[in-house]
């Protein structure tokens, strides 16, 4: 899904930097209020495989790539802040120096897959295993389920970012300044190729990660539940 630079017109990636600028800020307030020291470790090997796991890409039509992102697995263990940070400077690095991604539209790729997907993801999470206890399968399915939903939530929003192109920036003597193909290509391509692959590839590493920590180590599966359970209690009280 990394969208290279030369396809979004300036209106699109402008826009989407400046939607991006004050998440950061908002996340990296939460992040240095809410995360415990002990746990700044956990979101740099977040960042390190989120980063890994996008650089294995398959090119899909239209010039953007197909690939798992891990968003919504980071956000389950240490919530969707910070995955929105973790992905972001996966991104970012990304893009900087193996010039995956363009740097005019690392905040459309950060608002797609830094953003959108680990929150839907999270909280689609939260939606099915409400309850649940810490070993129950309902963790391991809704894990995948979730995962699966956001990273083609995510891929028609690349779609769209595409297609709207060529209406922001009608063809001049039949040429188009950006992305050339119009939302009828444009969102089929990038929804088809996730539902049919690339989402099931996201949800399978997901899930059998949580299913494996599930099986060694459930208390990096409470973290993101002791936050729920902290944000609940009144102040001057603790867990």
């Amino acid at each position: 899904m990394h969208i290279p630079d030369g396809y979004l017109g300036p209106i699109t990636w402008i826009t989407l930097w400046l939607v991006m600028i004050p998440i950061w800020i908002i996340a990296a307030r939460k992040l240095k209020k809410e995360l415990r020291t002990r746990n700044v470790p956990l979101l740099a090997m977040g960042a390190a495989f989120s980063f890994v796991i996008m650089m294995f890409n398959v090119p899909v039509l239209g010039g953007s790539t197909g690939h798992a992102v891990g968003g919504t697995l980071i956000a389950i263990i240490l919530g969707p802040w910070a995955a929105l940070i973790a992905v972001s400077v996966a991104l970012i690095i990304q893009a900087l120096f193996f010039g995956d991604g363009g740097i005019t539209a690392i905040g459309a790729n950060c608002f797609n897959m830094g953003f959108v997907l680990p929150f839907i993801g999270y909280y689609i999470y939260r939606l099915i295993t409400v309850n649940a206890d810490i070993t129950s399968s309902r963790r391991w399915k809704g894990a995948g389920i979730a995962s699966y939903i956001a990273i083609n939530v995510a891929a028609v929003l690349v779609g769209i970012e595409f297609g709207i192109q060529t209406i922001l920036y009608p063809a001049v003597n039949g040429k188009f300044q950006y992305f050339m193909y119009p939302l009828s290509v444009s969102v089929p391509t990038m929804a088809i190729e996730h539902l049919l692959l690339f989402g099931f590839v996201e949800a399978i590493v997901t899930l059998l990660v949580v299913r494996y920590l599930q099986q060694t180590d459930p208390s990096l599966l409470r973290l993101s539940d002791r936050k729920i359970v902290q944000d609940k209690i009144p102040a001057g009280l603790s867990v």
